[in-house]
């Protein structure tokens, strides 16, 4: 299992595809506010699409004092097409209310007390910890999930159970990078379906556990 050198040689290839677009919003604003919004509202959606919900909301809320000032109707306007755009515009609407008064005005850098807003999922509690605050923790999409099956380094049928395999498996210096080089590995190689694995930079190091047809 060569872990090192994986990661080593993805890590020089993800510069050549387009970076997940919470990694680019750390990249030109730095912002919490805008990580976290960006990561609930990315669920179900393409980055395409989120990037113009993010655009348009953010020019009408670039804070949570103006973002609690729109209404539910405002906010759905705004976010759409985003999946599940109504339930997101009314976690939306509550959260700087809550941050005010379950957080004293501060996002939480904690897994465990992100999971408790209205729309954070452990997935999206481990992105905001990483990329908004630079802490150790593994988001674990669908894409990380196959490729690391795929690979052999783990047996997991879950997000979740990936997550604590990796917990175990990967050196902690890997984990913040865990999600961008691989999102974006999945999203232009090692796709879902007929991987392009003539084209694959670990092809050396993979197992190909559970591919079918290639190209």
């Amino acid at each position: 299992m060569e872990i090192d050198k994986v990661f080593e040689i993805l890590g020089k290839e993800v510069h050549k595809w387009d970076v997940p677009l919470i990694d680019l919003i750390k990249v030109t604003t730095d912002d919490p506010y805008k990580i976290l919004i960006g990561t609930i509202l990315s669920a179900r959606t393409s980055d395409v699409t989120n990037a113009k919900a993010c655009k348009r909301l953010f020019e009408k809320a670039p804070n949570f004092d103006a973002l609690e000032k729109l209404s539910v109707k405002e906010i759905e306007e705004l976010i759409y097409p985003v999946g599940f755009y109504i339930t997101k515009a009314k976690h939306l609407k509550v959260l700087p209310r809550i941050i005010r008064e379950e957080f004293n005005g501060k996002i939480p850098d904690t897994i465990d007390e992100l999971v408790k807003i209205p729309g954070v999922g452990r997935k999206t509690a481990n992105l905001v910890v990483a990329v908004a605050f630079n802490k150790p923790a593994l988001c674990i999409d669908v894409h990380c999930n196959r490729i690391f099956n795929r690979l052999g380094w783990i047996k997991t049928k879950t997000p979740y159970q990936t997550e604590m395999k990796l917990r175990e498996l990967l050196p902690q210096k890997y984990w913040i990078m865990t999600n961008r080089i691989f999102v974006a590995f999945g999203q232009h190689l090692c796709r879902p379906l007929s991987p392009h694995c003539s084209l694959c930079p670990i092809s050396e190091y993979c197992n190909r556990v559970g591919v079918g047809k290639t190209r």
